[in-house]
Protein backbone atom coordinates (compact mmCIF):
# COMPACT_ATOMS: atom_id res chain seq x y z
CA UNK A 1 0.00 0.00 0.00
CA UNK A 2 2.75 2.35 0.77
CA UNK A 3 3.78 2.17 -3.39
CA UNK A 4 0.36 3.07 -3.86
CA UNK A 5 0.39 5.81 -1.57
CA UNK A 6 3.62 7.31 -3.51
CA UNK A 7 1.75 7.24 -6.32
CA UNK A 8 -0.33 9.84 -5.09
CA UNK A 9 2.74 12.20 -4.04
CA UNK A 10 4.06 11.86 -7.85
CA UNK A 11 4.38 15.33 -10.31
CA UNK A 12 1.74 13.41 -12.34
CA UNK A 13 -1.75 14.54 -12.84
CA UNK A 14 -4.07 12.74 -10.53
CA UNK A 15 -6.70 12.30 -13.92
CA UNK A 16 -3.90 11.11 -16.03
CA UNK A 17 -2.90 8.43 -13.21
CA UNK A 18 -6.56 7.24 -13.69
CA UNK A 19 -6.41 7.12 -17.40
CA UNK A 20 -3.26 5.21 -17.12
CA UNK A 21 -4.90 2.49 -14.86
CA UNK A 22 -7.73 2.11 -17.01
CA UNK A 23 -6.13 2.17 -20.38
CA UNK A 24 -3.47 -1.00 -18.88
CA UNK A 25 -6.13 -2.63 -16.99
CA UNK A 26 -8.04 -3.11 -20.33
CA UNK A 27 -4.88 -4.24 -21.80
CA UNK A 28 -4.53 -6.86 -19.30
CA UNK A 29 -8.39 -7.68 -19.16
CA UNK A 30 -9.09 -6.95 -15.20
CA UNK A 31 -12.67 -6.18 -14.91
CA UNK A 32 -12.41 -5.44 -11.00
CA UNK A 33 -9.94 -2.56 -12.10
CA UNK A 34 -11.78 -1.63 -15.64
CA UNK A 35 -15.08 -1.01 -13.38
CA UNK A 36 -13.28 0.71 -10.68
CA UNK A 37 -11.03 3.12 -12.49
CA UNK A 38 -13.25 4.87 -14.44
CA UNK A 39 -15.69 5.75 -11.19
CA UNK A 40 -12.77 7.70 -9.49
CA UNK A 41 -11.55 9.41 -12.47
CA UNK A 42 -15.35 10.70 -12.84
CA UNK A 43 -15.04 11.64 -9.03
CA UNK A 44 -12.22 13.99 -10.18
CA UNK A 45 -14.01 15.17 -12.74
CA UNK A 46 -13.14 13.41 -16.12
CA UNK A 47 -15.50 13.49 -18.63
CA UNK A 48 -17.28 10.39 -19.79
CA UNK A 49 -16.29 11.17 -23.51
CA UNK A 50 -12.81 10.76 -22.35
CA UNK A 51 -13.04 7.52 -20.78
CA UNK A 52 -15.24 6.15 -23.53
CA UNK A 53 -12.83 6.19 -26.43
CA UNK A 54 -9.37 5.77 -23.95
CA UNK A 55 -9.05 2.38 -26.07
CA UNK A 56 -9.27 4.66 -28.90
CA UNK A 57 -7.09 7.29 -28.17
CA UNK A 58 -4.71 7.56 -30.81
CA UNK A 59 -8.37 8.66 -33.06
CA UNK A 60 -8.90 11.20 -30.83
CA UNK A 61 -8.29 15.03 -30.61
CA UNK A 62 -9.64 15.63 -26.45
CA UNK A 63 -6.45 14.46 -25.01
CA UNK A 64 -3.50 16.14 -25.09
CA UNK A 65 -0.09 15.45 -26.29
CA UNK A 66 1.59 14.82 -22.79
CA UNK A 67 -1.48 12.55 -22.42
CA UNK A 68 -1.35 10.38 -25.85
CA UNK A 69 2.14 10.16 -25.18
CA UNK A 70 1.80 8.33 -21.34
CA UNK A 71 -0.88 6.24 -22.88
CA UNK A 72 1.73 5.21 -25.39
CA UNK A 73 4.28 4.07 -22.73
CA UNK A 74 1.03 2.90 -21.10
CA UNK A 75 0.94 0.40 -24.01
CA UNK A 76 4.28 -0.54 -24.25
CA UNK A 77 5.45 -1.24 -20.72
CA UNK A 78 2.09 -3.06 -20.46
CA UNK A 79 2.83 -5.33 -23.26
CA UNK A 80 6.62 -5.49 -22.50
CA UNK A 81 7.49 -9.06 -23.30
CA UNK A 82 6.72 -7.79 -27.26
CA UNK A 83 6.62 -3.97 -27.25
CA UNK A 84 9.48 -2.25 -25.42
CA UNK A 85 10.32 0.87 -25.28
CA UNK A 86 11.95 2.58 -28.36
CA UNK A 87 14.27 5.05 -27.74
CA UNK A 88 11.95 7.19 -30.15
CA UNK A 89 9.09 6.99 -27.57
CA UNK A 90 11.29 7.62 -24.75
CA UNK A 91 12.33 10.96 -26.50
CA UNK A 92 8.94 11.73 -27.12
CA UNK A 93 8.24 11.04 -23.68
CA UNK A 94 10.60 13.17 -22.21
CA UNK A 95 9.51 16.57 -24.32
CA UNK A 96 6.71 16.77 -22.01
CA UNK A 97 7.73 14.79 -18.82
CA UNK A 98 11.17 15.40 -16.87
CA UNK A 99 13.24 12.23 -15.66
CA UNK A 100 12.07 12.15 -12.60
CA UNK A 101 8.27 12.24 -13.76
CA UNK A 102 9.53 9.54 -16.49
CA UNK A 103 10.65 7.20 -13.67
CA UNK A 104 7.17 8.24 -12.36
CA UNK A 105 5.45 7.38 -15.03
CA UNK A 106 6.81 3.77 -15.23
CA UNK A 107 6.01 3.44 -11.46
CA UNK A 108 2.45 4.11 -11.77
CA UNK A 109 2.08 1.80 -15.26
CA UNK A 110 4.20 -0.90 -12.94
CA UNK A 111 1.82 -0.44 -9.87
CA UNK A 112 -1.47 -0.76 -11.77
CA UNK A 113 -0.31 -4.04 -14.15
CA UNK A 114 0.87 -5.19 -10.79
CA UNK A 115 -2.68 -4.80 -9.20
CA UNK A 116 -4.19 -6.13 -12.04
CA UNK A 117 -2.56 -9.24 -11.89
CA UNK A 118 -3.15 -9.74 -8.55
CA UNK A 119 -6.84 -9.07 -8.99
CA UNK A 120 -7.01 -11.81 -11.82
CA UNK A 121 -5.23 -14.04 -9.63
CA UNK A 122 -7.48 -13.64 -6.37
CA UNK A 123 -10.47 -14.01 -9.42
CA UNK A 124 -11.83 -10.47 -8.22
CA UNK A 125 -14.74 -9.48 -10.78
CA UNK A 126 -16.45 -6.66 -11.26
CA UNK A 127 -20.14 -6.04 -9.72
CA UNK A 128 -22.98 -3.97 -10.06
CA UNK A 129 -23.01 -0.63 -7.16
Amino acid sequence: MEMEKYTKTTGIDRKLRELIKIRSSQINGCAYCINMHPADARKMGETEQRLYCISAWRECTFYTDAEKVALELTEHVTLIPTKRVPDELYQRVREHFDAKQYVDLVFIINQINSWNRISIAMGNIATEK
